[in-house]
């Protein structure tokens, strides 16, 4: 058990009410992690070192399965739905208690960290976990305090995370077995029943969605950014499977980081420490940065070997299609550190539209940026969802509504200010499908996506002909540099051109459809930015 001078692991822990544990691992670090995982059999080293795990039951999160306490704090100010859920402090508390009496007779395992770059903003974290596979990935995911501050510092927030405590439904509150629930008065994050780790990071990122925009005035975003050589920074946003991942990891430009950012008055800055990558069809030649950065220290989830080998077969989806990377921030060579970048110049709204409808890039007004922010729209391909035959539209607002715990027009309300007071150029680009939907299209280029944004960034996009969408008002460049024209207005790719129109009337239907339930709250320039029917 490693001690910091000050501080006193084992005092923090009976604090919590957790007592008579077998024995406390503290601030490990990552190869004795990795040896405990290898040790007591709950991990195989891939060839290229990286340690492979597997999830059980919960290959992703379960967003209806987690809660928030309603309170004094936040009866008025959580924005309750779907994926707010509200639970009463009393469950809470009794959850704690349970929590804490799981943990007799256990090993734990118990991690300072901290979340946000920029040093005013910075939240201290204390994740508890159960396997050290889990503290692993706390350590790659996270912000590292150094051994000096390791001394004085003390948690602002605690993560309790415990797989093999299985709630009682009947008892305890729950939907069933799995939850996550959250404090914002206790600052406390209970994690049960299941070992997806995913639910740390989105559990941190939720209660940032909560602080940063009410207290501090900072925008928190569910996008990856980068840094040009000129200063610039790129946002990109998107949800998952669009390519934020992919596609902010640049050679020619410093990664600031891959998922969660806040964005203040004169910068943007990374949340994390870490990179948590999807991992699906991953190759050497498509993605070289995230592949090279599965090596010792990093952590696969729910990974498949080719038969007799210890090689990942990055195609294999017999677990899940949601395989999984974590990795430390400077396992990527080209990275700004800290990860502070400046303001942007260019923001990307990421799709991936299986219906082969949309551009693969135009260019957006403010309003019509608004628009798409609040929609936040993908398309789930078949295969990834049981029951899916066809694209399934997914709108979620902001592109992260399952982690918002605020009214999504407050997020936007703060998008639109930023915007217009940095003129930054607003780009939607369809990593998606074309000349037909998914099954009878095929998808984007992820070469020609790079050369589209490539050329947005430089300023070759700058002053060139554009043509209008006629049903989505978009703005298509004509020409863009390593693109053939004819890509670039999606209906000319289209052997049956009636059929796209078809098919383009019915995608603005559901979006329409979808932004209903915003229409109250939506200043009207926006709501005129809406698709045509």
């Amino acid at each position: 058990m490693q001690l910091g001078s000050i501080k006193n692991p084992t005092m923090d822990l009976q604090e919590l009410g957790i007592e008579n544990v077998t024995q406390l691992y503290y601030q490990l670090p990552p190869e004795e992690l990795i040896a405990q995982t290898l040790a007591r059999k709950q991990g195989v080293l891939a060839d290229s070192g990286a340690l492979m795990i597997n999830t059980g039951a919960f290959t992703g999160r379960s967003p209806k399965d987690k809660f928030i306490v309603k309170d004094a704090r936040t009866a008025d100010t959580v924005h309750w739905n779907d994926f707010n859920i509200p639970i009463t402090p009393a469950v809470f508390d009794h959850m704690e208690r349970r929590m804490a009496r799981y943990f007799s007779g256990k090993e734990v395992w118990m991690r300072d960290c901290y979340a946000c770059a920029a040093p005013e903003h910075r939240i201290n974290i204390k994740v508890i976990t159960e396997h050290p596979w889990a503290n692993l990935f706390a350590y790659n995911m996270f912000l590292r305090p150094t051994e000096e501050e390791l001394e004085y510092s003390y948690p602002d927030w605690t993560v309790i995370q415990a797989p093999g405590f299985l709630a009682d439904p009947a008892t305890d509150g729950t939907r069933q077995s799995n939850f996550a629930m959250v404090s914002f008065t206790r600052k406390m994050i209970l994690i049960g029943g299941t070992a997806y780790t995913g639910e740390i990071k989105k559990g941190i990122f939720t209660i940032l969605n909560y602080i940063l925009p009410q207290e501090r005035n900072v925008l928190s975003m569910h996008c990856s950014a980068n840094q040009g050589k000129d200063g610039h920074t790129a946002i990109f946003f998107g949800l998952s499977g669009t390519g934020k991942t992919t596609l902010s990891a640049d050679p020619e430009r410093k990664l600031i980081g891959d998922d969660e950012h806040g964005w203040t008055s004169n910068s943007v800055f990374n949340f994390e420490g870490g990179c948590y990558a999807k991992t699906i069809d991953l190759s050497a030649e498509k993605e070289p940065q995230i592949f090279q950065a599965i090596r010792d220290g990093a952590l696969l989830e729910n990974v498949v070997c080719h038969a007799g080998t210890c090689r990942v077969n990055f195609e294999d989806k017999s677990i899940t299609e949601n395989t999984r990377v974590s990795y430390p921030l400077h396992f990527i060579d080209n990275t700004l550190e800290p990860s502070i970048g400046n303001q942007p110049k260019h923001i990307f709204f990421l799709t991936c539209d299986a219906y082969g409808v949309l551009p693969p890039i135009s260019k957006l007004s403010v309003e019509q940026a608004m628009y798409q922010f609040i929609s936040g729209y993908t398309a789930r391909v078949a295969g990834t969802e049981a029951g899916v035959k066809e694209p399934k539209a997914t709108f979620s607002a902001c592109f992260g509504a399952p982690f918002l715990p605020l009214h999504p027009a407050r997020y936007a309300e703060m998008l639109g200010e930023r915007m217009r007071k940095q003129k930054v150029n607003v780009w939607l680009v369809n990593t998606g499908w074309t000349g037909g939907a998914y099954g009878q299209g095929t998808r984007m280029k992820l070469a020609y996506t790079r050369a589209m944004i490539t050329a947005a960034l430089a300023g070759q996009l700058d002053g060139i002909a554009y043509k209008e969408d006629p049903r989505f008002g978009f703005n298509m460049p004509e020409a863009c540099p390593g693109v053939p024209e004819t890509l670039l207005d999606p209906r000319n790719t289209w052997a049956d051109q009636a059929a796209y129109d078809r098919q383009a009337q019915a995608l603005a239907q559901l979006f329409n459809e979808n932004f209903e339930k915003y229409a109250a709250l939506t200043p009207p320039e926006i709501l005129a930015a809406a698709p045509r029917i």
